[in-house]
């Protein structure tokens, strides 16, 4: 394997040993080319859990903190990202009333910054369903995502979010109103018009677009590590593949290409990505 010439970072990958390829998966980034990666906790559902309360979701983060772990003796650098998918709550109304959804799923995300507070990961996850819901499901979701905000606040770190396609405008301000700053706040699987700062999937075509304008933003794979659907969303080698393509096509220079790996990353997370 040749040695990478300048990092290649995927924002948002999941590796799973227990469900999926796990560490096979990460030696397909490497080998690719990728040099670093933000390890993304899974839903709790991935393991089978239904939280009843925040401690619940521990066993999910520590096997997030395990993987990664793991990863980094093959040679990546791994930055973990932990917290509560917002489709948690859906899942959670079946069997408890939706204010107690509200505050199980805040629990978790307290676990999470606890963990973020002791340098053992470097970001939350929240957000909102990316589907359709009640009005009351969706305030209980801006609840707990305002309430990660706020935490994420007093850590001073990022916070990537999962939710609906388009601008999510007033995230931006639901972060400032929690004294966040809104270029902490990054939009998982995101489109060219939204708000926020935007991860994007490594297959998306506005990518040399919204580069030749100047926009700071991240590449992503969302690779989800499940034997059941293989490749989903994309695979493991997507990010540091089509970094390359674009780059020999002249569809990115070398300055996109250091603003998108090393530059954003860095600046948003307050991480050193270095080779």
């Amino acid at each position: 394997m040749q040695a990478p010439a300048f990092p290649i970072t995927d924002d948002h990958i999941h590796l799973d040993p227990r469900n999926g390829r796990g560490l096979l998966a990460a030696r397909d980034f490497q080998r690719a080319g990728g040099t670093h990666l933000f390890l993304v906790s899974k839903p709790a559902g991935s393991f089978s859990i239904l939280p009843r309360r925040g401690e619940d979701f521990l066993p999910v983060y520590e096997e997030t903190l395990r993987v990664a772990g793991m990863a980094r003796e093959t040679g990546l650098a791994v930055f973990p990202v932990l917290g509560v998918h917002p489709a948690e709550i859906s899942r959670l109304e079946e069997h408890v009333p939706l204010a107690e959804a509200v505050e199980i799923m805040k629990e978790g995300i307290a676990c999470a910054a606890r963990l973020v507070g002791e340098g053992r990961a470097v970001a939350l996850k929240s957000g909102r369903p990316h589907y359709e819901v009640s009005r009351e499901v969706w305030d209980g979701s801006r609840e707990v995502l305002s309430f990660a905000f706020g935490l994420a606040a007093d850590l001073g770190c990022a916070v990537q979010v999962h939710a609906e396609s388009g601008p999510c405008a007033d995230m931006a301000a639901l972060a400032s109103d929690a004294g966040l700053d809104p270029g902490k706040v990054v939009k998982h699987y995101a489109t060219p018009d939204t708000a926020l700062v935007p991860s994007f999937l490594a297959t998306h075509p506005d990518i040399p677009r919204i580069a030749r304008e100047g926009r700071s933003f991240t590449m992503e794979s969302d690779y989800m590590d499940e034997n059941t659907r293989p490749g989903a969303v994309i695979g493991p080698k997507s990010v540091p593949r089509m970094t390359r393509n674009l780059l020999e096509s002249g569809a990115l220079d070398e300055e996109a290409v250091y603003r998108i790996h090393t530059a954003t990353p860095s600046r948003v997370y307050g991480v050193e990505i270095v080779l």
